[in-house]
């Protein structure tokens, strides 16, 4: 998934995969690496303000703002704060073509704004399925949703007119790169009728590699002697590791079938009287949830996962769209 713009209205992700590059940039950022990475998010609670006033701006050009780069956009979370939502408000407003990545079914709650955003700009979804093996989901990425209801969420997009598709990343060497799983994932993403599948290998950065080694070496510990070999003195595995698995997800899309659809959804003109951005009131919470919402305020909110109480922290957000080259500060 290619990008030069990203969003994420999110700090920190509850989903806490032992896989989580992220971990990474939070080291180098000198905040916990860790079990802790995950155990509070930061709510950036002001995100679609800022969004507007940056898509308003004459410098701005229309790109392609990737959604989710550095959390996961549709954590639970989301299910309170709605600004996933929001920000895709303000996109589809400003008829700006956007790219979300997710491992939650949560997604298929905002599938009205998706289809009018994908009316009038080009709009995708990855669903990031790296295997359907009940055990490697389990212990690798522990607090997300099955793998199967992602696949379901993408055939609801998919029966709405989105575009979506499926990431196989990170595949995770001596296990989910079996071929028997991979080519359950392939078929799976084929059968919820997925425009696209891509792949990728794990790579082990400081900060991800020591926690991810832990639980190799609790979960797996027969594998930790291959991981120390296979990236003794590098982050990124070469071409003699990757192409293999590359080459069989593409062996596999083929024998599968998985080709763009012919319903795609194309991005068409606004009409005039959509030109403008709508008045709107930010939406309620969820009925389910006892807790107030808190006001918007013009600093992000630290978020504990166990009270869901909502602490200030200094640093307000003043912009929410971040290069590529220094997404990993975001």
């Amino acid at each position: 998934m290619m990008f030069g713009w990203s969003l994420n209205p999110y700090m920190g992700c509850a989903h806490q995969c032992t896989f989580c590059y992220v971990r990474a940039f939070e080291k180098r950022a000198d905040r916990p690496s860790d079990d802790r990475y995950g155990a509070s998010i930061r709510v950036k609670t002001n995100v679609d303000e800022v969004l507007r006033r940056e898509l308003a701006r004459r410098s701005w050009k229309g790109e392609t703002v990737a959604i989710g780069a550095a959390t996961d956009p549709y954590q639970p979370a989301e299910g309170r704060y709605r600004l996933t939502r929001a920000c895709l408000e303000v996109l589809a407003e400003a008829a700006n073509p956007f790219a979300i990545i997710t491992r939650s079914p949560l997604i298929v709650r905002d599938i009205d704004v998706l289809a009018e955003a994908a009316r009038r700009a080009s709009v995708s979804v990855t669903f990031s399925v790296p295997t359907l093996d009940e055990k490697i989901w389990r212990l690798t990425e522990p607090n997300t949703p099955p793998p199967r209801q992602r696949l379901r969420a993408l055939r609801m997009l998919r029966d709405a007119g989105i575009e979506a598709g499926v990431g196989m990343a990170p595949i995770l060497p001596g296990l989910s790169d079996k071929p028997e799983l991979m080519a359950d994932v392939v078929k799976a993403a084929r059968d919820a009728g997925a425009t696209s599948i891509w792949t990728n290998v794990l790579y082990l950065r400081p900060g991800t590699r020591e926690h991810f080694l832990t639980y190799l070496a609790r979960d797996w510990p027969e594998l930790v002697p291959r991981y120390e070999r296979l990236y003794r003195g590098r982050a990124y595995l070469g071409r003699a590791e990757i192409e293999p698995v590359r080459r069989e997800v593409a062996e596999l899309r083929h024998r599968f079938a998985v080709a763009e659809p012919a319903h795609a959804p194309r991005a068409q003109p606004v009409p005039p009287a959509l030109s403008a951005p709508p008045t709107r009131r930010r939406p309620s919470p969820p009925r389910r949830s006892s807790a107030p919402r808190p006001p918007l305020a013009t600093a992000p909110i630290q978020l504990s996962l166990d009270a869901l109480a909502p602490t200030p922290i200094s640093a307000p957000a003043r912009r929410t769209l971040n290069r590529r080259s220094i997404v990993s500060a975001a």
